[in-house]
């Protein structure tokens, strides 16, 4: 008996299949939806992040500025000039005494103001003290022996008309006479010169100023000529400003010079001396300044400075009205439509905060007082007062 196994039925799909034709349409009708679609979004997202390098819309203000006009006015004619602060005169004070003395006393440290024979510093006088004694000793014996050949010398002269002594001890007497005197002479000179050795032993200050070195140590052996201090006479100093060679023939002594230290103090000075040689290296010549005293420049400090010949008209703006680019100066002019339009000047003296104009631009053209920094060339901005 055979069995009968029943036949599994097919599922029919659920949607029919499409044919090559409408897979193609219904492609076609996408295509065309997107298509469609994109120009609204692109539009969107342009305007949500717009170009950094894109200009503004017309119409549309890029920022608000204020507008500015060159001004006349008078400033002062001036010529920059930088230079190293210096002693006017430095005194080198050194041991004058023969060699042997020891230092017992140091009486001064750097940065003190002396006055003109102020003690210094003092060597030990033990030897050169007994010197003097002896030779004043000595000098007292020499006047004593010459007061007794004076009295044999006018004895012999009265005695020598009536023949008691000879021709012989005549002239011996008078010769003892003037051996005596030489020799009180001598002894004189002696004890000045030791009296002199003596106050050597004593450093004293040989002008007003202030004492800008020292290597005097207490106990130390002193040789001769061995400098001890080093003094800025009067607490005089000088700026040693080094000036162009095609400027130094508008420096004359007495003109006017401001210097501006380290730490921002202007300080006046007056042109002393110009020198009368140029430095073959750099084409510089030094112009020798004397400044006021009372200011915190010291000897040795690098500074700046101005020289002043005068006055003269001049056209211009404030400094933040002036952008700088590539090593040139520029300025943001306006139009009568507001649109900004870059131009090159040129620019000379500076005073605070304003700035000479001279070329580029005349009194009568408006540009952008600050914020220049933010606008491009053709920018259409919104001019307040």
């Amino acid at each position: 008996m055979i069995e009968k196994r029943p036949v599994p039925l097919r599922r029919r799909p659920l949607l029919p299949l499409l044919s090559l034709e409408g897979s193609l349409a219904i492609a076609l009708v996408l295509a065309a939806l997107l298509l469609a679609a994109r120009p609204a979004g692109a539009q969107a997202a342009a305007s949500a992040n717009p170009s950094p390098n894109a200009t503004s819309a017309p119409g549309r203000a890029a920022l608000t500025v204020q507008a500015a006009l060159p001004q006349r006015a008078e400033w002062p004619l001036k010529l920059s000039a930088a230079g190293t602060v210096g002693a006017w005169q430095e005194a080198v004070i050194s041991v004058e005494a023969a060699a042997g003395f020891k230092l017992v006393e140091v009486g001064v440290q750097v940065g003190d103001t002396v006055k003109r024979g102020q003690l210094l510093a003092r060597l030990s006088t033990d030897w050169l003290s007994a010197d003097v004694a002896a030779t004043r000793a000595s000098l007292k014996e020499a006047e004593a022996l010459h007061a007794e050949a004076i009295a044999n010398a006018d004895r012999a002269r009265t005695l020598q008309p009536t023949g008691v002594l000879s021709q012989q001890q005549t002239t011996q007497i008078l010769t003892a006479e003037q051996t005596a005197r030489a020799r009180v002479e001598s002894l004189k000179a002696r004890v000045k010169a030791d009296e002199v050795r003596l106050a050597q032993t004593r450093i004293v200050a040989p002008d007003d100023g202030v004492i800008s070195a020292r290597t005097a140590t207490e106990g130390a052996m002193a040789q001769p000529g061995q400098e001890l201090f080093r003094l800025i006479r009067r607490g005089r100093l000088e700026w040693r400003a080094e000036v162009p060679a095609g400027d130094l023939v508008r420096l004359k002594p007495g003109v006017a010079a401001t210097v501006t230290t380290a730490s921002g103090q202007t300080v006046k000075g007056t042109v002393r001396m110009v020198a009368p040689t140029v430095d073959a290296q750099t084409r510089n010549g030094l112009v020798y300044v004397d400044l006021a005293p009372g200011s915190d420049a010291k000897p040795g400090m690098f500074v700046r400075g101005d020289f002043t010949f005068g006055s003269s008209p001049g056209l211009t703006l404030p400094q933040s009205a002036v952008l700088l680019r590539d090593g040139f100066s520029y300025v943001h002019r306006l139009g009568t439509d507001n649109r900004v339009t870059l131009t090159k000047v040129a620019v000379g003296r500076r005073i605070g905060d304003r700035v000479e104009i001279t070329g580029g631009i005349t009194s009568d053209v408006r540009v952008v007082a600050s914020g220049g920094a933010f606008l491009a060339d053709g920018d259409l901005v919104k001019v307040v007062q």
